[in-house]
């Protein structure tokens, strides 16, 4: 029997149109223009000015704070501005632009590496925050804070999410298929970081290809105990809080963290780079993107550098067809819609969708028939419907006790409302507005 969470869930058409494209390293641009706040937390401090000189991996920013991040440089080149640019949502970020000269790297970075260095825990996390590892599911937290592990907590166990549950999306499927190797010995610096000796990792079971590979290489690996956990489909687990439960059978508690079952995710396109960051002293500066979408001419899985515009990768993919509705960066359920393509893909751009124009509007709304399946597939235990009435009531002081801080935004509740209430988007609210008041109410 497949194991899998046990509150809520849906299931989507997954549209892996992609799944048996092998990975294509993309061409580099003439320009990138690469934002210094990739990551949760503070953005970076800019260490370049406009002028300099830089090659590719050099620093271009650094973690301006405990929950921050280094940006790297993902070309060589000239810098020509350090100043606020539009994002993939038209908002003005903090940013650098450099124009391409070439592709000559820092002669720091071991290119032909692959021995692991003798780091001890302290080693690695230094080594992963020197790179500016994130969460490369989307969620960007840096690496190098949640691996270490706060005052009287203690990490029991290492997950590796290999989900990638999403819809349409398959980088991830892709690195598991082709860079196995590499990812299981990122695994085994994650468990040396924890200092943990059992690492798992799930995988849903419509990747059977990547579940049969990375099972023999894990046979084979001597370190780390790390066990391949096959999943039954169902979204959202790639939910770090639905993984946990679907591998180990915990449940983390409402306002808790994960770290309070023992466990700390990662993903697997995280290991691969913490691999690259430790064994090569490679920074993130480039990351494997899904573009893809039922519109799209040649669907395909690429190495894209950090800052490439998203209009280069469509381009690249045969173009923007003329039935687009919408351009989404990540994935059709948690993804953002963007309105400004000539923005840089990020460390947290894990693909680009284009959505038709039928596939891409939404149903004319009707009333709420409090049928309640929003209810049964909310994956946190929420009511969204009342979370949704209230919000929109104004009482937003009293959704406090239905707990719209555990939302993990995975959007199930709209998919299944039959009236095409846009339910996501009123607990957006709602869960802003009362984590507001919580930290008014601690200061």
């Amino acid at each position: 029997m497949l194991k899998t969470f046990r509150i809520g869930g849906i299931h989507p058409h997954d549209n892996k149109l992609s799944k048996g494209t092998p990975i294509e390293v993309m061409p580099l641009p003439e320009k990138v223009v690469i934002p210094l706040s990739q990551h949760i937390g503070a953005p970076a401090q800019p260490c370049v000015s406009k002028g300099d000189k830089v090659k590719v991996g050099d620093l271009i920013g650094t973690a301006n704070g405990f929950v921050s991040a280094n940006i790297h440089s993902s070309v060589s080149g000239t810098v020509t501005a350090v100043d606020a640019q539009p994002d993939a949502s038209g908002v003005r970020k903090p940013s650098v632009t450099i124009e391409v000269e070439g592709d000559q790297w820092n002669e720091h970075i071991l290119r032909d590496a692959t021995e692991l260095p003798d780091l001890d825990a302290k080693g690695i996390i230094e080594a992963i925050a020197a790179a500016g590892i994130v969460g490369m599911g989307g969620a960007t937290f840096p690496t190098q804070v949640k691996l270490s592990v706060p005052p009287g907590k203690k990490a029991e166990f290492l997950i590796i999410n290999g989900v990638e549950c999403e819809p349409y999306l398959t980088a991830d499927h892709r690195v598991m298929l082709e860079r196995p190797d590499e990812l299981i010995a990122g695994v085994e610096l994650l468990c040396r970081a924890l200092q943990v000796s059992q690492a798992f990792i799930g995988i849903e079971n419509n990747k059977p290809d990547a579940i049969k590979l990375l099972s023999q290489k894990a046979a084979a690996h001597n370190g780390a105990t790390i066990s391949v956990v096959p999943l039954k489909v169902q979204y959202p687990q790639g939910g770090e809080k639905q993984l946990i439960d679907a591998v180990t059978g915990r449940q983390v508690p409402s306002g808790a963290l994960p770290i309070d079952t023992g466990a700390v995710v990662q993903n697997a396109g995280t290991a691969l780079a913490v691999y690259e960051a430790v064994v090569k002293r490679k920074p993130l500066f480039e990351r494997i993107i899904t573009v893809t979408g039922k519109p799209l001419s040649a669907p395909r899985n690429l190495l894209v550098r950090i800052g490439t515009p998203i209009r280069s990768l469509i381009d690249y993919c045969g173009g923007m067809p003329d039935n687009v509705g919408k351009v989404i960066g990540g994935g059709p359920m948690m993804g953002r819609a963007a309105c400004n393509l000539d923005a840089g893909v990020t460390k947290g751009s894990s693909g680009i969708l284009l959505m038709d124009d039928r596939e891409s509007s939404r149903g004319t709304q009707g009333p709420c028939i409090r049928c309640a399946k929003c209810v049964s597939a909310c994956p946190m235990g929420l009511e969204p419907y009342l979370i949704n009435v209230m919000t929109k009531k104004g009482m937003i002081a009293e959704t406090e006790k239905l707990h719209p801080y555990d939302c993990i935004e995975c959007g199930s509740c709209s998919y299944t409302c039959p009236a095409h209430i846009p339910l996501l988007d009123y607990i957006r609210l709602a869960k802003g507005e009362v984590m507001k008041i919580m930290r008014a109410r601690k200061s």
